[in-house]
């Protein structure tokens, strides 16, 4: 199974947005059920383009969620990049090629 691991800036975007939104006490284990699925099936979210090429995204416990990663396929693991709010106009899906 493919290994999933979170990098320290998509922890400070968890917790970020965790005490900007008020999110309740469960989230982080929410983010965790939400990435389980990666760990069979590391290509599941769609792949970004422009300056974000090379990573994909999933939705995570909200659909305003983005959970952004990078899959590196000879070491079989999938870090967490940056978890972002989409409703952001300065959100991954957002920013112009």
């Amino acid at each position: 199974m493919t290994r999933v691991d979170l990098a320290v800036s998509a922890v400070e975007d968890l917790d970020s947005l965790i005490a900007a939104l008020s999110l309740p006490a469960d989230t982080r284990r929410r983010v965790r059920s939400c990435l389980g699925s990666l760990e069979r099936f590391p290509r599941l979210g769609p792949e970004l383009s422009g300056r974000w090429t090379g990573l994909r995204f999933l939705l995570g416990p909200w659909r305003w969620m983005l959970l952004v990663y990078h899959f590196d396929e000879d070491a079989d693991r999938v870090v967490v990049v940056t978890i972002q709010d989409a409703r952001s106009s300065a959100a991954t899906t957002a920013s112009s090629p």
